[in-house]
């Protein structure tokens, strides 16, 4: 049976990829090339080349086309640069990526601006999220977009609650906070971080608690509100005797905070699978737009 209080990430993610595959499906019938999702990957991150393995994975299952542009960890940056400026002359590429993090002899924030922001999928260019914060329609980032889908498909009321969000990332944390507050939206956000102070006493006035500060568990019971909705974006892996070596754990320590929430999302299986789903949804937007 269901758990009514799991908000189901993978569950809702397979919900959403059938309607873009809906979509795709029929663009193809109506003679049109399928959404093309690429990505950029230097070096040979672990944590990147899974996470673009997994894009893959995902564009081809709902019928998009996906291709990686892969270069050394020793690329130079103008290498970086020179394969982002042919995506974006190239006609057959819909949206692309860049995946962070980039070796420290490359500067990020230059690349991520090279980017043009019909193609930005991620929504990092400095365009889109200056359209992002007038409420204007862009290509919002992945993570919050995926977040803000969670919370509707679940049915959680969000307009007039008190959101905290932990966390004032640019990928995450940020994002966050100005989606929730726009029109339309309508929540009331208090943003919090490592300089806030008597942090507790403001999570326990959260209905809706978005936790993304980057340390493991650390949310206790003490600090949510009784009938809280617990929104953890943290994944960390922690070593342990297993046949894996390891296991995943969020920022909000689940197995106490569950007790005391109306709704909680899990690690893994809560917003780590909506991130992808949200960078499909953007590049079929951008098809749509961009072949106009």
């Amino acid at each position: 049976m269901a758990d009514n209080k799991i908000i189901d990430g993978k569950l809702i993610a397979a919900q959403i990829k059938k309607e873009i595959a809906t979509e795709v499906a029929n663009m193809i019938d109506h003679g049109q090339d399928a959404p093309h999702l690429a990505a950029v990957i230097v070096g040979e991150d672990g944590a990147s080349l899974t996470y673009v393995a997994s894009k893959e994975k995902a564009s081809q299952s709902v019928g998009m086309i996906s291709s990686v542009y892969r270069l050394k960890a020793t690329a130079t940056e103008k290498e970086v640069l020179d394969t982002i400026d042919f995506l974006n002359n190239d006609p057959e590429v819909d949206g692309y990526i860049v995946q962070l993090p980039l070796p420290d002899h490359i500067n990020e924030t230059k690349v991520i601006q090279s980017i043009s922001h019909n193609k930005d999928v991620d929504g990092f260019t400095l365009y889109n999220i200056g359209l992002m914060q007038l409420g204007e329609p862009c290509y919002l980032p992945a993570t919050p977009y995926g977040i803000l889908e969670l919370l509707r498909r679940s049915n959680v009321e969000i307009s007039g609650k008190h959101v905290v969000v932990l966390g004032r990332s640019n990928i995450v944390g940020t994002p966050v906070s100005v989606m929730l507050s726009r029109k339309g939206i309508d929540a009331t956000v208090t943003m919090c971080h490592t300089k806030t102070k008597n942090i507790e006493e403001i999570t326990r006035q959260a209905d809706i608690l978005i936790v993304a500060v980057g340390q493991p568990h650390f949310v206790k019971a003490d600090m949510v509100k009784e009938g809280a909705v617990v929104i953890d974006v943290g994944i960390h892996r922690i070593k342990d005797n297993s046949e894996k070596g390891y296991h995943i754990i969020g920022d909000v320590d689940f197995d106490e905070v569950y007790k005391k929430a109306s709704k909680i999302t899990p690690v893994p299986g809560g917003v780590g699978p909506m991130t992808i789903v949200s960078l499909l949804y953007n590049t079929l937007q951008a098809a749509k737009k961009n072949r106009k």
